[in-house]
Protein backbone atom coordinates (compact mmCIF):
# COMPACT_ATOMS: atom_id res chain seq x y z
CA UNK A 1 0.00 0.00 0.00
CA UNK A 2 1.44 3.33 -1.08
CA UNK A 3 2.25 6.10 1.44
CA UNK A 4 -0.31 8.92 1.42
CA UNK A 5 2.45 11.38 2.36
CA UNK A 6 4.25 10.52 -0.88
CA UNK A 7 1.03 11.06 -2.84
CA UNK A 8 0.49 14.46 -1.22
CA UNK A 9 4.07 15.70 -1.54
CA UNK A 10 4.77 14.29 -5.01
CA UNK A 11 1.54 13.42 -6.85
CA UNK A 12 3.25 13.78 -10.23
CA UNK A 13 5.76 11.03 -9.37
CA UNK A 14 2.90 8.71 -8.42
CA UNK A 15 1.04 9.52 -11.65
CA UNK A 16 4.14 8.94 -13.78
CA UNK A 17 4.62 5.60 -12.03
CA UNK A 18 1.03 4.63 -12.87
CA UNK A 19 1.71 5.48 -16.53
CA UNK A 20 4.87 3.34 -16.50
CA UNK A 21 2.71 0.43 -15.40
CA UNK A 22 0.22 1.14 -18.22
CA UNK A 23 -2.66 1.63 -15.75
CA UNK A 24 -3.85 5.07 -16.91
CA UNK A 25 -7.38 4.28 -15.69
CA UNK A 26 -6.00 4.66 -12.14
CA UNK A 27 -4.72 8.21 -12.61
CA UNK A 28 -7.86 9.84 -11.07
CA UNK A 29 -7.25 7.82 -7.89
CA UNK A 30 -4.28 10.05 -6.98
CA UNK A 31 -6.37 13.24 -6.73
CA UNK A 32 -9.22 11.30 -5.12
CA UNK A 33 -6.87 10.00 -2.41
CA UNK A 34 -5.65 13.54 -1.65
CA UNK A 35 -9.24 14.82 -1.47
CA UNK A 36 -10.39 11.97 0.81
CA UNK A 37 -7.38 12.43 3.09
CA UNK A 38 -8.32 16.11 3.50
CA UNK A 39 -12.00 15.28 4.18
CA UNK A 40 -11.09 12.62 6.76
CA UNK A 41 -8.71 15.01 8.53
CA UNK A 42 -11.42 17.70 8.67
CA UNK A 43 -13.88 15.23 10.20
CA UNK A 44 -11.28 14.07 12.73
CA UNK A 45 -10.60 17.70 13.67
CA UNK A 46 -14.34 18.34 13.99
CA UNK A 47 -14.70 15.36 16.35
CA UNK A 48 -11.68 16.55 18.34
CA UNK A 49 -13.15 20.05 18.63
CA UNK A 50 -16.45 18.60 19.88
CA UNK A 51 -14.63 16.56 22.53
CA UNK A 52 -12.83 19.73 23.67
CA UNK A 53 -16.18 21.55 23.78
CA UNK A 54 -17.72 18.71 25.81
CA UNK A 55 -14.85 18.92 28.34
CA UNK A 56 -15.30 22.69 28.55
CA UNK A 57 -19.05 22.33 29.12
CA UNK A 58 -18.41 19.75 31.84
CA UNK A 59 -16.25 22.31 33.66
CA UNK A 60 -18.96 24.96 33.27
CA UNK A 61 -21.60 22.57 34.62
CA UNK A 62 -19.48 21.79 37.69
CA UNK A 63 -18.78 25.49 38.31
CA UNK A 64 -22.47 26.42 37.83
CA UNK A 65 -23.59 23.69 40.24
CA UNK A 66 -21.15 24.95 42.87
CA UNK A 67 -22.51 28.47 42.39
CA UNK A 68 -26.09 27.17 42.65
CA UNK A 69 -26.97 28.20 39.09
CA UNK A 70 -29.37 26.45 36.70
CA UNK A 71 -27.45 24.00 34.46
CA UNK A 72 -30.33 22.61 32.33
CA UNK A 73 -29.41 24.44 29.11
CA UNK A 74 -25.70 23.64 29.38
CA UNK A 75 -26.50 20.01 30.29
CA UNK A 76 -28.82 19.63 27.29
CA UNK A 77 -26.13 21.00 24.99
CA UNK A 78 -23.50 18.65 26.48
CA UNK A 79 -25.79 15.63 26.00
CA UNK A 80 -26.11 16.32 22.26
CA UNK A 81 -22.34 16.17 21.69
CA UNK A 82 -21.77 12.35 21.96
CA UNK A 83 -24.32 11.73 19.18
CA UNK A 84 -22.69 14.38 17.02
CA UNK A 85 -19.28 12.80 17.58
CA UNK A 86 -20.63 9.34 16.77
CA UNK A 87 -22.15 10.54 13.46
CA UNK A 88 -18.91 12.27 12.47
CA UNK A 89 -16.82 9.19 13.34
CA UNK A 90 -19.13 6.91 11.36
CA UNK A 91 -18.81 9.21 8.36
CA UNK A 92 -15.01 9.29 8.79
CA UNK A 93 -14.92 5.49 9.05
CA UNK A 94 -16.88 5.13 5.81
CA UNK A 95 -14.54 7.54 4.03
CA UNK A 96 -11.50 5.80 5.54
CA UNK A 97 -12.61 2.44 4.12
CA UNK A 98 -12.88 3.97 0.64
CA UNK A 99 -9.55 5.77 1.19
CA UNK A 100 -7.79 2.50 2.10
CA UNK A 101 -9.20 0.78 -1.00
CA UNK A 102 -7.86 3.58 -3.17
CA UNK A 103 -4.40 3.49 -1.58
CA UNK A 104 -4.33 -0.28 -2.07
CA UNK A 105 -5.24 0.13 -5.75
CA UNK A 106 -2.45 2.61 -6.49
CA UNK A 107 0.67 0.63 -7.49
CA UNK A 108 3.90 0.76 -5.52
CA UNK A 109 6.68 2.95 -6.94
CA UNK A 110 8.85 0.80 -9.21
CA UNK A 111 12.65 0.72 -8.90
CA UNK A 112 14.72 2.51 -11.55
CA UNK A 113 16.10 -0.86 -12.73
CA UNK A 114 12.63 -2.17 -13.73
CA UNK A 115 12.32 -2.42 -17.55
CA UNK A 116 9.36 -0.48 -18.96
CA UNK A 117 7.02 -2.82 -20.81
CA UNK A 118 3.35 -3.71 -21.16
CA UNK A 119 3.42 -7.46 -20.50
CA UNK A 120 5.57 -10.58 -19.97
CA UNK A 121 6.76 -10.49 -23.59
CA UNK A 122 8.80 -7.40 -22.64
CA UNK A 123 10.54 -8.89 -19.62
CA UNK A 124 14.31 -8.54 -19.93
CA UNK A 125 16.91 -11.31 -19.77
CA UNK A 126 19.74 -10.23 -17.46
CA UNK A 127 22.16 -13.14 -17.69
CA UNK A 128 22.54 -16.87 -18.31
CA UNK A 129 24.25 -19.22 -15.88
CA UNK A 130 25.54 -22.57 -17.15
CA UNK A 131 25.43 -24.09 -20.62
CA UNK A 132 22.70 -26.49 -21.79
CA UNK A 133 23.85 -30.05 -22.58
CA UNK A 134 23.74 -31.55 -26.04
CA UNK A 135 21.83 -34.84 -26.26
CA UNK A 136 22.30 -37.42 -29.01
CA UNK A 137 19.07 -39.30 -28.44
CA UNK A 138 15.33 -38.61 -28.49
CA UNK A 139 14.47 -36.78 -25.29
CA UNK A 140 11.49 -37.61 -23.07
CA UNK A 141 9.63 -35.07 -20.99
CA UNK A 142 9.72 -35.29 -17.20
CA UNK A 143 6.30 -36.96 -16.91
CA UNK A 144 7.23 -39.72 -19.40
CA UNK A 145 10.52 -40.30 -17.56
CA UNK A 146 8.94 -40.49 -14.09
CA UNK A 147 6.15 -42.81 -15.30
CA UNK A 148 8.46 -45.06 -17.29
CA UNK A 149 10.65 -45.50 -14.19
CA UNK A 150 7.51 -46.45 -12.22
CA UNK A 151 7.88 -43.62 -9.70
CA UNK A 152 4.93 -41.35 -10.62
CA UNK A 153 1.22 -41.93 -11.09
CA UNK A 154 -0.59 -38.96 -12.60
CA UNK A 155 -3.62 -40.95 -13.79
CA UNK A 156 -4.50 -42.24 -10.31
CA UNK A 157 -4.15 -38.70 -8.91
CA UNK A 158 -6.54 -37.42 -11.58
CA UNK A 159 -9.04 -40.07 -10.43
CA UNK A 160 -8.68 -39.39 -6.70
CA UNK A 161 -8.22 -35.60 -6.74
CA UNK A 162 -8.54 -34.22 -10.27
CA UNK A 163 -6.10 -32.64 -12.71
CA UNK A 164 -3.16 -30.82 -11.21
CA UNK A 165 -2.30 -33.47 -8.57
CA UNK A 166 0.18 -36.35 -8.54
CA UNK A 167 1.50 -39.40 -6.72
CA UNK A 168 5.27 -39.68 -6.40
CA UNK A 169 6.95 -42.76 -4.98
CA UNK A 170 10.28 -44.51 -4.55
CA UNK A 171 13.41 -42.72 -5.68
CA UNK A 172 11.64 -39.78 -7.36
CA UNK A 173 9.71 -39.08 -4.14
CA UNK A 174 12.97 -39.38 -2.20
CA UNK A 175 14.62 -37.02 -4.70
CA UNK A 176 11.87 -34.51 -3.90
CA UNK A 177 12.68 -34.81 -0.18
CA UNK A 178 16.41 -34.53 -0.94
CA UNK A 179 15.78 -31.21 -2.68
CA UNK A 180 13.84 -29.92 0.34
CA UNK A 181 16.58 -30.92 2.80
CA UNK A 182 19.35 -29.55 0.58
CA UNK A 183 17.56 -26.20 0.16
CA UNK A 184 16.81 -25.88 3.89
CA UNK A 185 20.45 -26.58 4.77
CA UNK A 186 21.55 -23.98 2.20
CA UNK A 187 19.19 -21.38 3.67
CA UNK A 188 20.36 -22.00 7.24
CA UNK A 189 24.02 -21.58 6.21
CA UNK A 190 23.06 -18.19 4.74
CA UNK A 191 21.74 -17.05 8.12
CA UNK A 192 18.02 -17.64 7.62
CA UNK A 193 16.16 -18.99 10.65
CA UNK A 194 14.07 -22.05 9.82
CA UNK A 195 10.39 -21.68 10.80
CA UNK A 196 7.49 -24.17 10.73
CA UNK A 197 4.38 -22.18 9.83
CA UNK A 198 0.59 -22.68 9.69
CA UNK A 199 -0.77 -23.81 6.31
CA UNK A 200 -4.07 -22.00 6.93
CA UNK A 201 -4.48 -18.27 7.53
CA UNK A 202 -7.38 -15.99 8.42
CA UNK A 203 -8.94 -13.82 5.73
CA UNK A 204 -7.62 -10.52 7.10
CA UNK A 205 -4.05 -11.82 6.91
CA UNK A 206 -4.45 -13.29 3.41
CA UNK A 207 -6.01 -10.08 2.07
CA UNK A 208 -3.00 -8.11 3.33
CA UNK A 209 -0.22 -10.44 2.15
CA UNK A 210 -1.66 -11.32 -1.28
CA UNK A 211 -3.01 -8.94 -3.90
CA UNK A 212 -6.72 -9.05 -4.78
CA UNK A 213 -6.18 -10.84 -8.10
CA UNK A 214 -4.18 -13.63 -6.44
CA UNK A 215 -6.75 -13.95 -3.68
CA UNK A 216 -9.51 -14.50 -6.25
CA UNK A 217 -7.60 -16.66 -8.73
CA UNK A 218 -5.07 -18.56 -6.63
CA UNK A 219 -6.10 -18.91 -2.98
CA UNK A 220 -8.34 -21.75 -1.79
CA UNK A 221 -10.94 -20.79 0.85
CA UNK A 222 -12.22 -23.25 3.46
CA UNK A 223 -16.01 -23.34 3.20
CA UNK A 224 -17.95 -21.79 6.11
CA UNK A 225 -14.73 -20.79 7.88
CA UNK A 226 -12.60 -17.66 7.78
CA UNK A 227 -9.57 -19.69 6.73
CA UNK A 228 -7.54 -19.93 3.53
CA UNK A 229 -4.89 -22.42 2.35
CA UNK A 230 -1.54 -20.71 1.81
CA UNK A 231 -0.20 -20.41 -1.74
CA UNK A 232 3.32 -20.02 -0.34
CA UNK A 233 4.85 -20.01 3.15
CA UNK A 234 5.73 -16.35 2.50
CA UNK A 235 2.09 -15.66 3.42
CA UNK A 236 2.44 -17.09 6.92
CA UNK A 237 6.08 -16.01 7.41
CA UNK A 238 5.36 -12.33 6.80
CA UNK A 239 1.75 -12.52 8.05
CA UNK A 240 3.14 -13.44 11.47
CA UNK A 241 4.20 -9.81 11.91
CA UNK A 242 0.82 -8.21 11.16
CA UNK A 243 0.20 -5.12 13.35
CA UNK A 244 3.48 -5.54 15.25
CA UNK A 245 6.30 -3.12 16.11
CA UNK A 246 9.79 -4.57 15.77
CA UNK A 247 12.76 -3.17 17.74
CA UNK A 248 15.26 -1.85 15.21
CA UNK A 249 18.11 -3.88 16.71
CA UNK A 250 16.37 -7.07 15.56
CA UNK A 251 16.69 -6.11 11.89
CA UNK A 252 17.22 -7.64 9.46
CA UNK A 253 14.78 -10.47 10.16
CA UNK A 254 15.60 -13.35 7.80
CA UNK A 255 13.28 -16.36 7.92
CA UNK A 256 12.86 -19.46 5.77
CA UNK A 257 10.29 -22.23 5.71
CA UNK A 258 9.38 -25.41 3.86
CA UNK A 259 5.68 -25.95 3.25
CA UNK A 260 3.10 -27.61 1.09
CA UNK A 261 1.55 -24.90 -1.09
CA UNK A 262 -1.90 -24.81 -2.67
CA UNK A 263 -3.09 -22.80 -5.68
CA UNK A 264 -6.30 -22.81 -7.70
CA UNK A 265 -4.47 -21.70 -10.87
CA UNK A 266 -7.67 -20.16 -12.30
CA UNK A 267 -7.20 -19.36 -15.99
CA UNK A 268 -3.74 -20.95 -16.10
CA UNK A 269 -2.65 -23.03 -19.06
CA UNK A 270 -0.81 -26.28 -18.36
CA UNK A 271 -3.18 -28.01 -15.94
CA UNK A 272 -4.44 -30.19 -18.78
CA UNK A 273 -0.91 -31.45 -19.33
CA UNK A 274 0.23 -34.45 -17.35
CA UNK A 275 3.12 -33.80 -15.00
CA UNK A 276 4.62 -31.58 -12.33
CA UNK A 277 5.01 -28.28 -14.15
CA UNK A 278 1.74 -26.64 -13.02
CA UNK A 279 -0.15 -28.24 -10.15
CA UNK A 280 -2.66 -27.36 -7.42
CA UNK A 281 -0.37 -28.73 -4.68
CA UNK A 282 3.42 -28.52 -4.53
CA UNK A 283 6.40 -28.23 -2.17
CA UNK A 284 8.42 -25.07 -1.73
CA UNK A 285 11.23 -23.67 0.40
CA UNK A 286 10.64 -19.93 0.69
CA UNK A 287 12.47 -17.03 2.34
CA UNK A 288 11.41 -13.58 3.57
CA UNK A 289 13.27 -10.60 4.98
CA UNK A 290 12.25 -7.49 6.93
CA UNK A 291 14.90 -4.80 6.92
CA UNK A 292 15.91 -1.14 7.02
CA UNK A 293 14.94 0.59 3.76
CA UNK A 294 18.58 1.32 2.92
CA UNK A 295 19.46 -2.39 3.10
CA UNK A 296 16.69 -3.81 0.92
CA UNK A 297 18.37 -3.71 -2.51
CA UNK A 298 21.48 -5.44 -1.14
CA UNK A 299 19.29 -8.14 0.41
CA UNK A 300 17.39 -8.38 -2.89
CA UNK A 301 20.62 -9.28 -4.70
CA UNK A 302 21.69 -11.70 -1.95
CA UNK A 303 18.37 -13.54 -2.12
CA UNK A 304 18.56 -13.95 -5.89
CA UNK A 305 22.07 -15.34 -5.58
CA UNK A 306 20.96 -18.01 -3.11
CA UNK A 307 18.50 -19.46 -5.64
CA UNK A 308 21.11 -19.23 -8.40
CA UNK A 309 23.64 -21.00 -6.16
CA UNK A 310 21.12 -23.79 -5.47
CA UNK A 311 20.58 -24.43 -9.19
CA UNK A 312 24.31 -24.06 -9.91
CA UNK A 313 24.94 -26.78 -7.32
CA UNK A 314 22.30 -28.93 -9.02
CA UNK A 315 24.14 -28.25 -12.33
CA UNK A 316 20.99 -26.99 -14.03
CA UNK A 317 21.45 -24.21 -16.63
CA UNK A 318 19.47 -21.12 -15.58
CA UNK A 319 18.90 -17.51 -16.49
CA UNK A 320 17.77 -14.36 -14.67
CA UNK A 321 14.89 -12.30 -16.05
CA UNK A 322 13.89 -8.81 -14.88
CA UNK A 323 10.10 -8.43 -14.75
CA UNK A 324 8.90 -5.38 -16.68
CA UNK A 325 6.64 -2.66 -15.28
CA UNK A 326 3.42 -3.92 -16.87
CA UNK A 327 3.97 -7.50 -15.67
CA UNK A 328 4.97 -6.45 -12.14
CA UNK A 329 2.45 -6.96 -9.31
CA UNK A 330 1.13 -3.73 -7.82
CA UNK A 331 2.71 -4.35 -4.40
CA UNK A 332 6.16 -4.90 -5.89
CA UNK A 333 9.06 -2.46 -6.17
CA UNK A 334 11.01 -4.82 -8.43
CA UNK A 335 11.15 -8.53 -9.28
CA UNK A 336 13.57 -10.98 -10.87
CA UNK A 337 12.57 -14.48 -11.96
CA UNK A 338 14.99 -17.41 -12.06
CA UNK A 339 14.35 -19.75 -14.98
CA UNK A 340 15.74 -23.24 -15.65
CA UNK A 341 16.48 -24.83 -19.01
CA UNK A 342 14.17 -27.47 -20.47
CA UNK A 343 16.05 -29.49 -23.13
CA UNK A 344 12.79 -31.18 -24.10
CA UNK A 345 11.07 -27.86 -24.94
CA UNK A 346 14.29 -26.07 -25.87
CA UNK A 347 13.37 -23.09 -23.69
CA UNK A 348 13.65 -21.71 -20.17
CA UNK A 349 10.84 -21.94 -17.59
CA UNK A 350 10.29 -20.23 -14.24
CA UNK A 351 11.59 -22.00 -11.13
CA UNK A 352 11.77 -19.10 -8.68
CA UNK A 353 10.85 -15.48 -8.14
CA UNK A 354 12.53 -12.81 -6.01
CA UNK A 355 10.65 -9.62 -5.06
CA UNK A 356 11.43 -6.42 -3.20
CA UNK A 357 8.16 -4.87 -2.02
CA UNK A 358 9.85 -1.81 -0.45
CA UNK A 359 7.50 -0.50 2.29
CA UNK A 360 4.18 -1.28 0.51
CA UNK A 361 3.52 -4.72 2.03
CA UNK A 362 4.68 -3.71 5.53
CA UNK A 363 2.40 -0.64 5.45
CA UNK A 364 -0.54 -2.80 4.37
CA UNK A 365 0.19 -5.25 7.21
CA UNK A 366 0.74 -2.52 9.80
CA UNK A 367 4.37 -3.55 10.49
CA UNK A 368 6.45 -0.83 12.13
CA UNK A 369 10.01 -0.53 13.44
CA UNK A 370 10.83 1.25 16.71
CA UNK A 371 14.12 3.16 16.58
CA UNK A 372 15.72 5.83 18.81
CA UNK A 373 14.61 8.43 16.23
CA UNK A 374 11.01 7.24 16.17
CA UNK A 375 8.90 4.69 14.29
CA UNK A 376 9.14 3.91 10.59
CA UNK A 377 7.87 1.37 8.05
CA UNK A 378 10.46 -1.28 7.09
CA UNK A 379 10.99 -2.91 3.70
CA UNK A 380 9.98 -6.52 3.06
CA UNK A 381 11.28 -9.02 0.52
CA UNK A 382 10.53 -12.59 -0.48
CA UNK A 383 12.16 -15.21 -2.67
CA UNK A 384 11.72 -18.81 -3.70
CA UNK A 385 14.72 -20.87 -2.68
CA UNK A 386 13.24 -23.85 -4.54
CA UNK A 387 9.87 -25.10 -5.74
CA UNK A 388 10.67 -28.80 -5.84
CA UNK A 389 8.14 -29.80 -8.50
CA UNK A 390 9.74 -27.36 -10.96
CA UNK A 391 13.23 -28.44 -9.87
CA UNK A 392 12.27 -32.10 -10.47
CA UNK A 393 11.18 -31.20 -14.01
CA UNK A 394 14.60 -29.64 -14.61
CA UNK A 395 16.58 -32.51 -13.06
CA UNK A 396 14.67 -35.31 -14.80
CA UNK A 397 14.92 -33.67 -18.22
CA UNK A 398 18.52 -32.39 -17.98
CA UNK A 399 19.93 -35.52 -16.30
CA UNK A 400 18.22 -38.22 -18.37
CA UNK A 401 20.14 -41.00 -20.08
CA UNK A 402 19.25 -42.86 -23.28
CA UNK A 403 17.96 -45.83 -21.26
CA UNK A 404 15.58 -43.55 -19.32
CA UNK A 405 17.62 -43.58 -16.09
CA UNK A 406 18.36 -40.31 -14.26
CA UNK A 407 21.72 -39.12 -12.92
CA UNK A 408 21.32 -37.77 -9.39
CA UNK A 409 23.07 -34.39 -8.93
CA UNK A 410 26.23 -34.84 -6.89
CA UNK A 411 25.12 -32.46 -4.11
CA UNK A 412 22.00 -34.60 -3.53
CA UNK A 413 23.78 -37.97 -3.28
CA UNK A 414 24.28 -37.68 0.52
CA UNK A 415 20.52 -36.99 0.85
CA UNK A 416 19.78 -40.05 -1.33
CA UNK A 417 21.69 -42.48 0.93
CA UNK A 418 24.63 -42.59 -1.50
CA UNK A 419 22.57 -43.48 -4.58
CA UNK A 420 23.96 -41.92 -7.78
CA UNK A 421 21.35 -42.94 -10.35
CA UNK A 422 17.62 -43.51 -10.52
CA UNK A 423 16.77 -46.62 -12.53
CA UNK A 424 13.59 -48.57 -13.14
CA UNK A 425 12.60 -50.63 -10.12
CA UNK A 426 12.96 -54.36 -10.72
CA UNK A 427 9.78 -56.19 -9.64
Amino acid sequence: MIDINLIKTNPQLVKENIKKKFQEQKLPLVDEAIKLDSEIRKLQQKAQDLRAERNKLSLHINEAKKAGKDVKKILAKAKEIPDQIQKIEQEALKLDHKFTQILTSIPNIIHKSVPIGKDASQNKELKKIGKPKTFKFQLKNHAELAESLGFADFDAAAQTSGKGFYYLEGDVALLNQALIRFAIDKMVTHGYKYIETPLLLRGDVISNVADLRDQKEQIYKIEEEDLYLIGTSEHSLIGRFINTTIPEEKLPIKHTSYSMCFRKEVGSHGLDQKGLFRTHQFNKVEMIAICNPEDSMKLYEDMQNITIDIFKALEIPTRMVAICSGDLGDLKHCQVDIEAWSPRKNEYFEVGSCSNLSDAQARKLGIKVASPKGRYTPHTLNNTAIATSRALVAILENNQNKDGSIIIPEVLIPYMNGKTKITKEVP
